[in-house]
């Protein structure tokens, strides 16, 4: 078996007493309640807007090629705010989970 240098050695001390360090800082820095829930908050109003969103361009570009004007823009924003909701919800049931463990 090769013997380590001495180099070697201090370098992966210094690499665990690094680590450890950031475990400590991490562990002090977690996030408030406060900004938790804005997170949750900002997340959930992107969820909503991005689905009708998503749903009126579908709806635009739709109407646009088969000459419906108004009405494919309506249903798809409906099916897009629809989408915005369950995303909602999943994300809703993932931390109520998260918040059990």
């Amino acid at each position: 078996m090769k013997k380590v240098p001495d180099e070697i050695k201090q370098l992966e001390e210094k690499i665990a007493n690094v680590r450890s360090n950031e475990d400590l800082v991490r562990r002090e820095s977690r996030d408030s309640e406060v900004s938790r829930a804005a997170k949750a908050g900002f997340r959930v109003g992107t969820e909503l807007l991005s689905g009708v969103l998503v749903g009126a361009a579908v709806g635009y570009v739709l109407d646009g090629l088969f000459g419906l004007k108004p009405w494919l823009l309506v249903v798809f924003m409906f099916f897009g705010g629809a989408a915005g909701v369950v995303n909602v919800y999943r994300f809703a049931k993932s931390e109520e989970k998260r918040r059990k463990e």
